[in-house]
């Protein structure tokens, strides 16, 4: 069955969140230096990329990423269309049909340019949160830095997910999935004190 990557590639011009620590790889040492290998070295904040955000993220008595059940990011996901819309609420959810799925991927393609960080984005409002939990779905995904605007401060989006145990991943690229149902594999690194992780997340063909 055929793999789709809807994770970005990480290189030393991906965008990080304005203030952020940005994505950096360099090679430590050569195989002329070792003799036999090359080994390199990487800094970044966990939100740069495709990345989950763990609740310890936006709480400070929350989760930390390494406490998160792994099976919580595989299994089957819908890709719905998202285009145009500058807030997903409720009522944009509600013609969707969400049997036998547990993960929603929301694909805007609002962050056209992923050389840069985007002035404006596609967010999720905080009413869509208790119509997606009675609908069985614990995971969210969108292709944006961010479920809530730049500037907030309050994170509706963020803690309503939470309220209703609803884990969270952005940064995915969607631009080639069409909308429909796949299965999702997107596995966060077991960092014990970490706030986040990127991932590479994994769409395969139902």
């Amino acid at each position: 069955m055929k793999l789709i990557d809807i994770s970005m590639p990480l290189h030393n011009e991906t965008p990080a969140w304005p203030g952020d620590e940005p994505f950096h790889y360099k090679r430590t040492m050569t195989m002329e230096e070792t003799g036999s290998v090359n080994i390199g070295q990487f800094k970044a904040s966990n939100h740069t990329g495709t990345h989950v955000d763990a609740p310890f993220h936006y709480d400070e008595n929350g989760l930390k990423i390494a406490d998160l059940p792994p099976e919580r990011f595989i299994g089957d996901a819908l890709v719905v269309n998202m285009e145009g819309k500058t807030i997903i609420q409720a009522e944009d959810l509600r013609a969707f049909e969400y049997t036998g799925v547990t993960k929603l991927l929301f694909r805007t393609t609002s962050w056209n340019n992923r050389n840069a960080f985007p002035d404006n984005y596609t967010v999720i409002s905080s009413d869509a949160a208790e119509f997606l939990h009675s609908q069985g779905i614990d995971l969210i995904g969108i292709d944006t830095p961010s479920v809530d605007p730049l500037e907030s401060k309050e994170l509706a989006a963020h803690h309503s997910l939470y309220k209703h145990d609803i884990l969270i991943i952005e940064g995915l690229e969607l631009d080639h999935a069409a909308p429909g149902v796949y299965e999702l594999m997107a596995f966060p690194l077991r960092m014990e004190e970490a706030d986040g992780s990127p991932v590479r997340a994994i769409l395969r063909q139902k």
